[in-house]
């Protein structure tokens, strides 16, 4: 029955973190999170080394065969964690190194982090649990220095304060300002095709008249 222990384990996990991004008015980002954990690739692996749901089946597939294949393939189809950001530096040495990431996937990874802790620590969760993973963590990450600020200033804003007052700082701070240049952006582009569709129906029309007065 590990498939079934599996499949728990992963729809609570992303019922945990859909609630998460919701709160943070990421709909969609909630929706779609981590639906490649359901396929075959990702879903048989997650099967053979199931860890009774609380580990990672990465973990032990890592150990077993030096590599994870599940999660080789997780990484690169899953813009909120850090190691789909990873590239060459456009510096002289390129380096490897993290790109800046997008807040609202910043966002989705402290959702998912807190999520995870919830998820395999069960009852001996804490909300400074996701903080300590981080900070036990961060030494071998690749991540941009602005990114780690970030997803580091909402962990301990978790430890320190609690999720409301968190939630509510990420979705106004954070969050509000990047949908603000959105819609400034897109205001902007639908003012320039208006113009455009205007200037294209006055030429329309100086067209025409100029040739009915041709015609006359």
């Amino acid at each position: 029955m590990k498939w079934l222990g599996h499949l728990k384990t992963i729809n609570h996990h992303k019922r945990l973190v859909m609630e998460h991004c919701f709160r943070l008015g990421l709909y969609r980002q909630g929706l779609l999170h981590d639906l490649s954990k359901y396929n075959p690739v990702e879903f048989l692996m997650g099967i053979r080394y199931y860890q009774g749901g609380k580990r990672s089946p990465n973990n032990a597939e890592r150990e077993a065969k030096g590599y994870s294949s599940a999660w080789l393939h997780h990484k690169g189809r899953n813009k909120h964690h850090l190691e789909y950001w990873i590239d060459y530096s456009a510096e002289p040495d390129h380096q490897m190194c993290g790109m800046k990431m997008p807040v609202k996937f910043v966002a989705e990874m402290f959702c998912d982090r807190v999520a995870a802790s919830k998820n395999y620590l069960g009852d001996q969760y804490t909300q400074e649990e996701p903080y300590l993973y981080f900070q036990n963590s961060k030494s071998h990450y690749l991540l941009h220095p602005e990114t780690e600020a970030l997803l580091e200033k909402m962990l301990l804003m978790l430890k320190e304060k609690g999720e409301e007052e968190t939630f509510a700082w990420i979705r106004s701070e954070v969050l509000e300002p990047e949908r603000k240049e959105t819609r400034r952006k897109l205001a902007g582009l639908a003012a320039g095709i208006a113009v455009c569709m205007g200037a294209g129906a006055a030429a329309t029309a100086y067209y025409y008249s100029k040739s009915a007065r041709r015609r006359s």
